[in-house]
């Protein structure tokens, strides 16, 4: 603890001579009645003397002067050494992507250095030494007063690339003043070859102070490993001397964690990694990876499409019928596959001259030579093969161990095909049996497997051993259907009969369309491009790992350039290209390893856990100081008689009665002080949490868009609670939902009838068509005595659809269902809808969780759907708030006219 004014403690020495005085207190006067002269006669004058002031009430007294004597001193806690030096202090700070995960500490470490100089009344300069988003390399600022510097302090952020250690040197070398010292705040990081320059730079400006460094290492994720059945994480840091754990979450696009992986990194290890498991169709949701903990830009990874993106190739036996209506061998594959691929159609050696992730043979054997090598070598390194038998196959098959020319069959097959109808064939056609536990196919229900599927030809297996652990899908005689085999990281997958309607109905079915989207999930994906495209920045992170818009200095990159340019203002990491095709530049692809940066020669070190925000004693002591004179008053007051026990309760009751409306107002706000939503309560905790976020979300999001202000929604209970304070209400029907009472639908109708709206969310369980005479649904179950008026889809033309945004769509985590809306205007409430039905869960759409995020997918998916489901909950409530003031706007036609005449 320091005193910045140590000279008005001299003051201390006047307490003995305050003690002198304060030691006699007046006697109290005694009240007489003043007769005439006559009756002062014979009244005998005695000497009054002074009463000794209690010794306890003199040391009341004297505690209360020390304390104000210590407050005008001005005591601080906490406030640190002494800086060095005599002239102005240059504050150095290292603002590159490793300061973030403890840029508040930071910041508080500056803090206390620029209240410490201004103290000592000296000037400070700043240098941050990574480059701003404006691409201008680090460069001091002047020497400057300290509340000058405060704001430039505040202003600065860290960036999502490393220090420019060189030009950091450089602009040290040029900044020069007389008696000047430096603060340095390292990130620990030694950012490349030239931090040797960089600090003999620091050093040989004057004295150094260090404050390092934090107790959380600095991590970046590095570009995972994209195997046949695993994503393999890995992340990277500074060796450490003990071993540490860290954390890695693979999230899908809306921010929900769909796996998590622990990486061991031993001690004196510098990168570590782990196995992400997930089926194929979560993995293919990924979009980042996010390491637990503060958040940087080194803490996220963006997935592009080279995780996702799958090219397919089409190779049938015959080109020149392989697109005939019906019967051509690539027509049922190409109209399956058409909607979830990138189809590709060309001969072997130029779809392997690009990347791909599927190549499928329709009825093409594969006789050795360049082309089956070139496929074999494809499959090594992880492509994912696919072959259709058919009339070629078989006969090439056809003699004893033929097959075993073609190595690129998953099973070794008997010669020729078996028939299993017609005319010739005493067998009927097979049906398909149950999918077996571990085929891909797997959990395919029989309604997505009818038993209309009928196989008529196949191509047989020899029977081996091991065939039934290649084998993914059978006929209910229990011969394969398909096969598969892995070769080395990739895999080879048969399918027993052909690709069209001439072996089996198969193709025809909506099971074939199922079973190849799975294939195509196991394989590997590929980047959308790889040619010198320049692709423009779309979305890039900014310091602490979240999506921003480009800086201003940021520029178009080519394709091919990815995974060799470094993140900088030039090129931020981020997403590039267009919405179809986005190609992420991370900032762990192309940074060297952490290193530990040492200590600078001959400086000071502060840790930097240790910075704590100084304290000023002089307030809090000078309030205690006129707390102890305000209880002298009361006490003197009473020794002397002029303090009444009812005057002092009074005082008392004054004092509650002015913190009681204060603690009362803070404990139950009162709803009409403020503009808010309310929500019914249903009685299940979940429903009412999910409502409750959906509201606060939507809030949040009105008052960022909008210039109404909502603040905290509130839970209500129709018949409990006075429903005249909300403009709208927001009423989930859940499935076991109990009817209304008499007392609760009475409340509910006078709260429409007086202009309320009433948001009806089903849920997905039904919609306004439950209130519909003769339909059973939760909905017309629950609102029973609910006075509903005759209710309409909600079109473009209704004044919702455009009370702020205009809206053809009304999303929310579901879409497609029909919303419904007063079909009549009713002039007496505006031509308002007291009530409004659907079952697109929009509360889960609106949700956010205690650190902002969307706790919910939303389905089928996507930002778009997102952001029109909360379009459409700020058009509800400029609608409430504002009633039919858009549908006005129906009239201005007719106005412009009569306006022309």
């Amino acid at each position: 603890m320091i005193f910045t004014a140590p000279w008005v403690l001299a003051a201390l020495a006047v307490l003995p001579l305050l003690w002198w005085l304060l030691r006699v207190t007046p006697p109290a006067p005694r009240a007489e009645t003043f007769p005439a002269i006559r009756l002062l006669l014979g009244l005998r004058a005695t000497e009054e003397t002074p009463a000794r002031t209690p010794w306890w009430l003199l040391l009341l007294r004297v505690a209360a002067a020390a304390l104000v004597i210590l407050a005008l001193s001005g005591p601080v806690l906490d406030a640190g050494a002494r800086l060095a030096g005599s002239g102005p202090v240059l504050l150095v700070v290292d603002n590159g992507w490793a300061a973030a995960p403890d840029w508040p500490k930071r910041m508080q470490a500056a803090e206390g250095v620029l209240d410490r100089a201004a103290r000592a009344g000296r000037r400070v300069a700043l240098l941050a030494t990574a480059p701003d988003g404006t691409g201008t390399a680090p460069q001091a600022t002047p020497a400057m007063a300290v509340p000058d510097l405060r704001a430039r302090l505040a202003a600065l952020h860290p960036e999502p690339w490393p220090p420019d250690r060189a030009a950091a040197a450089e602009a040290l070398r040029r900044w020069k003043a007389e008696g000047a010292s430096v603060v340095y705040l390292t990130d620990g990081l030694t950012h490349g070859a030239d931090f040797p320059r960089f600090a003999d730079a620091v050093t040989a400006i004057g004295p150094v102070t260090e404050f390092c460094c934090d107790t959380q290492p600095a991590r970046v994720l590095l570009p995972p490993t994209n195997e046949a059945d695993k994503l393999v994480a890995r992340v990277a840091q500074a060796p450490r001397l003990a071993p540490s754990q860290a954390v890695v979450l693979a999230q899908s696009g809306d921010g929900r964690s769909l796996a998590r992986a622990v990486i061991d990194l031993p001690a004196g290890a510098g990168t570590g990694s782990a196995a992400l498991a997930l089926p194929p169709e979560l993995r293919n949701r990924l979009s980042r990876l996010v390491l637990e903990g503060p958040p940087s830009a080194g803490a996220v990874l963006l997935l592009d499409e080279r995780w996702r993106r799958r090219p397919v190739g089409l190779v049938a036996g015959e080109q020149t019928t392989a697109d005939t209506p019906f019967s051509g061998p690539l027509y049922f594959l190409r109209r399956a596959l058409q909607p979830f691929t990138e189809l590709r159609e060309a001969d072997v050696p130029t779809l392997l001259s690009r990347d791909l992730s599927v190549l499928i043979l329709a009825d093409r054997p594969l006789p050795p030579g360049p082309e089956r090598d070139a496929i074999a070598a494809w499959v090594e390194k992880g492509g994912l093969l696919i072959r259709f038998a058919g009339p070629r196959m078989a006969e090439a098959t056809g003699g004893t161990g033929a097959d075993r020319e073609d190595t690129l069959l998953p099973v070794h097959l008997l010669g020729g095909d078996r028939q299993l109808g017609g005319a010739l064939s005493w067998n009927e056609p097979a049906s398909l049996a149950p999918f077996p536990a571990g085929s891909p196919f797997a959990g395919l229900t029989s309604e997505e497997a009818p038993k209309e599927v009928k196989v008529t030809r196949q191509v047989l297996a020899e029977p081996t051993a091991d065939l039934a652990s290649h084998t993914w899908a059978t006929l209910a005689d229990g011969t394969p259907l398909v096969t598969e085999a892995t070769r080395g990281a990739g895999r080879i997958v048969l399918f027993h009969t052909t690709a069209n309607a001439d072996w089996s109905n198969l193709p025809l079915s909506g099971l074939f369309v199922d079973m190849l989207r799975r294939l195509v999930a196991l394989s590997a994906g590929v980047a959308s491009a790889a040619d010198g495209t320049v692709l423009s920045p779309a979305e890039t992170l900014d310091g602490f790992g979240q999506m921003s818009l480009p800086p201003p200095a940021a520029t178009g990159l080519a394709a091919n350039a990815f995974g060799t340019t470094p993140a900088s203002p030039r090129h931020p990491p981020g997403l590039y290209g267009p919405e179809n095709g986005r190609h992420a530049l991370n900032l762990g692809a192309s940074l060297p390893l952490p290193e530990a940066a040492p200590l600078l020669s001959g400086a000071r070190v502060e840790p930097l856990d240790a910075a704590v925000p100084e304290r000023a004693l002089g307030p809090p002591l000078l309030v205690v100081a006129i707390l102890l004179l305000a209880l002298d008053l009361l006490i003197s007051l009473s020794l002397r008689g002029l303090l009444r026990a009812r005057v002092a309760g009074a005082a008392l009751a004054l004092g509650l009665l002015a913190a009681g409306p204060v603690q009362a107002l803070e404990t139950n706000p009162n709803p009409a002080l403020a503009t808010r939503l309310g929500y019914i309560l249903t009685g299940d905790a979940q429903v009412d949490a999910v409502s409750k976020a959906g509201l606060e979300g939507l809030s949040e999001y009105v008052n960022r868009r909008t210039a109404a202000v909502l603040v905290e929604p509130d839970p209500v209970t129709p018949g409990s609670t006075d429903l005249s304070f909300y403009p709208l209400l927001y009423w989930p029907i859940t499935a076991d939902a109990q009817p209304l009472n008499e007392v609760q639908a009475a409340a509910l109708n006078d709260y429409m009838s007086r202009g309320g709206i009433v948001l009806i969310d089903t849920r997905d369980s039904g919609s306004g068509a439950g209130f519909a005479p003769g339909t059973d649904s939760a909905l017309r179950r629950v609102g029973q005595g609910l006075l509903v008026p005759p209710l309409a889809p909600l079109t473009t033309e209704h004044v919702l659809a455009r009370s702020f945004y205009l809206l053809s769509d009304f999303p929310g985590r579901f879409t497609g269902d029909t919303v419904w809306v007063q079909r009549d205007q009713d002039r007496t409430n505006d031509s308002v809808s007291p009530v409004i039905v659907g079952g697109n869960d929009w509360a889960a759409a609106w949700a956010v969780d205690a650190s902002g995020r969307n706790p919910y997918a939303v389905i089928p998916g996507g930002q778009r759907q997102r952001t029109l489901a909360y379009r459409f909950g700020v058009n509800l409530v400029m609608y409430a708030l504002t009633g039919n003031y858009k549908g006005d706007q129906v009239h201005v036609p007719a106005i412009l006219q009569r306006l022309g005449q």
